[in-house]
């Protein structure tokens, strides 16, 4: 960590992220105590639809952005971002219906939605190194912990002292710090897109992920992570409030068990992926969601506060050790110009499954209680690990052995066999101009 904080740049994007992430944490249990307030036991309903409304503008702005990610400079998207962020923040407290609510996080979300994933593209070509790379996914991920620890730990200090409106405050400072650190560092220019259509660039990263084997096995794993998280995001509230009999300022605590878990994860990862392969790595992080998942189902007939921190910190855990190797699996799988699609694309996918499982969790949880709300996402939780384990069985070789016609670059045939009109060669494959869908091995 020490070798990464050497780089200025680095530093000051990270800085920025803890720092905004930090409020952020603030603004999440505001955000659910003021459902709380506004609807009562009905709280579970109303922020399961404010974060769909949340993961609709992660589908719909992320990819409008990542089509445009090497024409506009990073720099300018991500603090325009966090500008847009100050201001929707500073008028939550003031908002005093439900629908004002979902107006507002529309907004938020929407710039959250640009700022994420340039961000994330930008990470590689800050640090070139594999293993520095690594480090910093592991970083990014504690640092988005810390949304879950530190964040409602001081949340939880600070409701002893003010009414919970007032930790909106807190989340605008937190964007205005980010944004002045974005705007001090040298952020490096994205490598152009030779696509010149709008509507080429728009699709190219979903195109990627459904081309490329070993990206169809992190679109599964993303179900996997949704379908597990919600149950933390949409439930903590009213686990707490209801089904454990406790008051606002435990919902903080059982929070951070989520972030612990996370945290420990991603500090486990880097060290795990020096032995193990990446796919090994997320397969043993899907056991953990299903384990944590069933566990959630149990709690749900039997509450208790050891076994729901338990099952927090194992969701935790879970969504930590997933996580941490896609970004590198991302890397490998594209072409320095076709990376800030790709980020994007699998930003909008892994939210287009909160988009099935947040509204689920916070719906039926109304409806129908906790164990059929956590029964169904355990469903979809061991559905998708399934999927995703079959998927790596069917292909995540990197290095192919494949052939050409003469359509294929000169460049990129330089080396190559000759073989019965076709050209043979080896190497590492991502889908690009030269591979526009994945090549069949041959002998």
């Amino acid at each position: 960590m020490r070798a990464l904080l050497a780089n200025r740049v680095y530093r000051r994007l990270f800085a920025a992220q803890v720092i905004a992430l930090v409020g952020t944490g603030l603004a999440t249990v505001a955000l659910g105590l003021l459902a709380y307030d506004l609807a009562g036991e009905r709280a579970g309903e109303v922020l399961g639809t404010a974060l769909a409304i949340k993961m609709v503008a992660y589908v719909c702005v992320s990819p409008l952005v990542g089509a445009i990610a090497d024409r506009v400079p990073r720099r300018f998207l991500m603090v325009g971002a966090d500008l847009i962020r100050v201001v929707v923040v500073a008028l939550l407290p003031l908002v005093g219906s439900v629908w004002q609510v979902y107006l507002l996080i529309a907004v938020l979300q929407a710039a959250s939605a640009a700022f994420t994933p340039v961000f994330q593209s930008t990470l590689p070509d800050v640090l070139p190194d594999e293993r520095d790379f690594t480090a910093a996914l592991s970083a990014s991920q504690v640092a988005v912990s810390l949304e879950n620890i530190l964040s409602p730990l001081l949340a939880a200090a600070l409701l002893f002292v003010i009414d919970f409106s007032t930790l909106f405050v807190g989340t605008a400072f937190g964007f205005v710090a980010s944004a002045v650190l974005v705007h001090g560092a040298s952020v490096p220019a994205a490598t152009r897109s030779a696509r010149d259509r709008f509507v080429d660039r728009l699709s190219s990263g979903v195109k990627i992920m459904a081309r490329t084997p070993r990206l169809r096995t992190v679109l599964a794993l993303n179900m996997v992570i949704a379908g597990t998280g919600a149950v933390t995001l949409v439930s903590t509230v009213n686990v707490v409030r209801v089904l454990l009999g406790g008051g606002e300022n435990q919902v903080p605590l059982l929070l951070a068990a989520s972030g612990t878990g996370t945290a420990l994860a991603a500090l486990g990862a880097p060290i795990l992926l020096r032995h193990w392969t990446e796919r090994r790595v997320m397969l043993s992080g899907a056991v953990l969601a299903v384990l944590a998942v069933s566990g959630a189902v149990v709690l749900s007939l039997a509450p208790s506060w050891a076994l729901a921190a338990a099952v927090w910190v194992t969701i935790g855990a879970g969504t930590g050790t997933i996580l941490v190797p896609i970004g590198r699996v991302i890397r490998a799988s594209s072409t320095p110009q076709d990376r800030p699609a790709l980020f994007a694309a699998q930003f909008s996918l892994s939210h287009g499954c909160w988009l099935i499982t947040y509204p689920l969790t916070g719906w039926v949880g109304t409806l129908a209680g906790f164990t059929v709300a956590w029964s169904a996402s355990a469903v979809i939780v061991v559905t998708a690990a399934v999927s995703a384990r079959l998927l790596c069985a069917s292909g995540t070789t990197t290095v192919v052995r494949h052939s050409h016609d003469d359509s294929a670059g000169h460049d990129h045939l330089a080396g190559a066999e000759s073989s019965e009109g076709t050209w043979v060669h080896t190497h590492h494959v991502v889908i690009d101009d030269n591979h526009r869908r994945w090549p069949s091995a041959v002998g």
